[in-house]
C-alpha cells in the first residue's frame, strides 16, 4: 500500500520540478498541475502566467533598446532624441529599482529595469557623444553610477526611495512629454527606434497584470499604467510619422 502511494506521488515533470518550483510557480500549483492534473486552477494560473511574463519581459529587456543603440551607432547621429526625456526616464528606471530591491519584491517583478538601466545610461552617453560633448557625456556616466551607489546603500533611507518611486510618475509624464514634442517640433521621430518603442510600449502593459499579481503594490502598479499610456503616445508617433525622415522633411522645405 506504501509503495503505491509513492507511485501515486510521482510525475513525468519530477526531472525539472526544482527549476520549475523556483523560477515559475509554487510546490502547491506544481502538485495541483503535475500530480493532481488540475491544469484549470485559477490561482495557480494567474502565477504562472505572471511569472511567464515577467521572465519574458526580463528576457526581452536584454535587447528591447539595443536596436535603438544600434541605430544610433549607424547613422553616427541623435537627431530627434531628447537627452532630457533620457535623463527623466532614467530617474523612473532607477526609482523602479531602488524601490523593489529595497522592498525585497522578487527579481521577476521588476528585472527589467536593471537591463534598461544599462541601455539606457548607454543611449544617453550616445546623444552626448554625437551631439559634440563627449566629455559631457563621460561625466554624465560618472555622476550617474555615483548616485546610483548611493541609492542602492543601506545609506538611503527607505522613504527617500518611496519618494522616488512615488515621482515616478510626473518624471514618466514629463520624459514622454519632451519626446513626444520633439517629435511633433521636427515633424519626424529622427533616429528613435520603432522596435525599441513597440517592446517598451508592449513590456509596460504586460508589467501592469504582474505587479498586481506579484507585489500587490498600488504604487508600481499606477506608474506602469502611466507608463503604458506615455509609452503608448510614442508608438502612436512613430506609425503616425512613419513615411517622414530628418532627408524628406528637410527636401520639402
Amino acid at each position: 500500500m506504501a509503495t503505491f502511494k509513492q507511485v501515486s506521488k510521482t510525475s513525468i515533470m519530477d526531472p525539472f520540478k526544482d527549476i520549475l518550483v523556483n523560477y515559475l510557480m509554487p510546490e502547491k500549483c506544481y502538485d495541483e498541475f503535475f500530480l493532481q492534473f488540475n491544469l484549470l486552477h485559477v490561482d495557480c494560473l494567474k502565477i504562472v502566467i505572471s511569472k511567464g511574463l515577467g521572465i519574458g519581459i526580463i528576457l526581452g529587456s536584454v535587447l528591447v533598446k539595443l536596436p535603438q543603440i544600434l541605430k544610433l551607432i549607424g547613422a553616427k547621429s541623435a537627431e530627434g532624441l531628447s537627452f532630457n526625456s533620457v535623463l527623466l526616464e532614467l530617474f523612473a528606471i532607477t526609482g523602479t529599482m531602488a524601490y523593489s530591491i529595497a522592498n525585497s519584491f522578487p527579481f521577476s517583478s521588476w528585472g527589467e529595469a536593471l537591463f534598461l538601466m544599462l541601455q539606457t545610461v548607454t543611449i544617453g552617453f550616445l546623444i552626448q557623444h554625437y551631439g559634440g560633448n563627449t566629455i559631457k557625456g563621460l561625466g554624465f556616466l560618472a555622476v550617474y553610477c555615483g548616485l546610483l551607489a548611493v541609492v542602492l546603500s543601506p545609506v538611503t533611507p527607505v522613504s527617500v526611495v518611496t519618494t522616488m518611486q512615488a515621482s515616478n510618475m510626473p518624471a514618466i509624464i514629463f520624459g514622454r512629454l519632451i519626446q513626444a514634442g520633439t517629435n511633433y517640433r521636427n515633424g519626424h521621430t529622427g533616429q528613435l527606434s520603432a522596435i525599441s518603442v513597440f517592446l517598451l510600449f508592449a513590456g509596460s502593459l504586460a508589467r501592469i497584470f504582474t505587479t498586481v499579481q506579484e507585489t500587490g503594490d498600488s504604487l508600481m502598479a499606477v506608474t506602469y499604467i502611466i507608463s503604458s499610456f506615455c509609452n503608448g503616445v510614442i508608438a502612436a508617433q512613430v506609425l503616425y510619422y512613419w513615411n517622414s525622415s530628418p532627408a524628406l522633411r528637410k527636401k520639402t522645405e
